[in-house]
């Protein structure tokens, strides 16, 4: 009597870990027209700025309540605090949603999702692959502004100190670093719109869906937060936190409120990037 044994057939030379390289995904992605477009709309929006206060006049403050706005011709360093005070809430969820959501949908839009599988592409390796570039343009989008800002407002305004609205002034050096603080923080507090983004992009083949639904949630999130009704609740809404590296451009910068703010963001963004890589690997594709 005869035993049949099943055996999977490799090729040789077949590495999974070789599999859909992280740079080839990278330059998949910078080559979409979508990438082009949201680079540019974030470089464009500096130039926006200083057009606007060309033509309004120089910010006025608002009754006793005194913001980041008010400074924001002080120096290049104070223009490029604005730029993402302004951006942070909203604008930069998009860039977020939209390289993290429209990663893994439209390749079941495109019908090609099965064809990677098939290539054979380990479905963790596709998705790790397309998790850290959508994680990667985000960052970078956070970078570009204000960079841009930075060069357009010392340009604009001048180099110098950044000025803080309730007095005093960080020197060029020390608001480098604090800017760049910033930036990190912003990129940790938008994980939840990430990971929102990428467990919906798992879930469906319309891209606009994964997107549109991240912003959405994200949106509500706001929404809740402004509710007080809530009380301490909403402590745990990472909406609670978003303006917390505020507190890192003062004389002396209070860390409590980021500390927090980025525990409970990267908690829930854990979480869902979990449920999207074990969906995934369960999941039936079939376009």
């Amino acid at each position: 009597m005869s035993t049949l044994t099943e055996r999977t057939e490799v090729a040789s030379g077949y590495r999974a870990g070789r599999t859909l390289p992280v740079r080839v995904e990278l330059l998949r992605q910078l080559k979409r027209r979508r990438t082009l477009v949201m680079f540019g709309i974030l470089a464009v929006l500096p130039f926006v700025l200083v057009a606007a206060f060309a033509i309004g006049g120089e910010p006025d403050g608002r009754g006793d309540r005194i913001t980041l706005m008010d400074t924001a011709t002080a120096s290049g360093a104070n223009f490029a605090a604005v730029n993402l005070f302004v951006s942070a809430g909203f604008l930069l969820v998009i860039p977020v949603a939209l390289f993290c959501g429209d990663t893994v949908a439209s390749e079941a839009g495109w019908s090609s999702l099965r064809y990677l599988l098939a290539a054979p592409v380990p479905r963790v390796r596709l998705l790790w692959s397309k998790l850290v570039v959508g994680l990667g343009l985000s960052l970078a989008a956070m970078v570009l502004l204000p960079v841009v800002a930075l060069a357009v407002g010392t340009a604009a305004y001048g180099w110098g100190p950044l000025q803080i609205p309730t007095g005093g002034s960080l020197g060029t050096g020390t608001a480098a670093q604090r800017l760049l603080i910033v930036v990190a923080y912003v990129f940790v507090s938008q994980l939840v719109t990430a990971g929102l983004a990428f467990w919906l992009s798992t879930r469906t083949d319309a891209p606009l869906g994964a997107v549109g639904g991240a912003v959405g949630l994200t949106i509500v999130g706001n929404v809740l937060d402004a509710v007080t009704a809530l009380g301490d609740w909403r402590h745990f809404l990472p909406a609670h936190w978003q303006f917390a590296w505020a507190d890192a451009v003062q004389p002396r910068p209070e860390w409590s409120g980021m500390i927090q703010g980025a525990a409970v963001s990267v908690t829930y963004a854990l979480v869902l990037f979990a449920l999207a890589f074990r969906g995934f690997t369960r999941k039936d594709v079939v376009s």
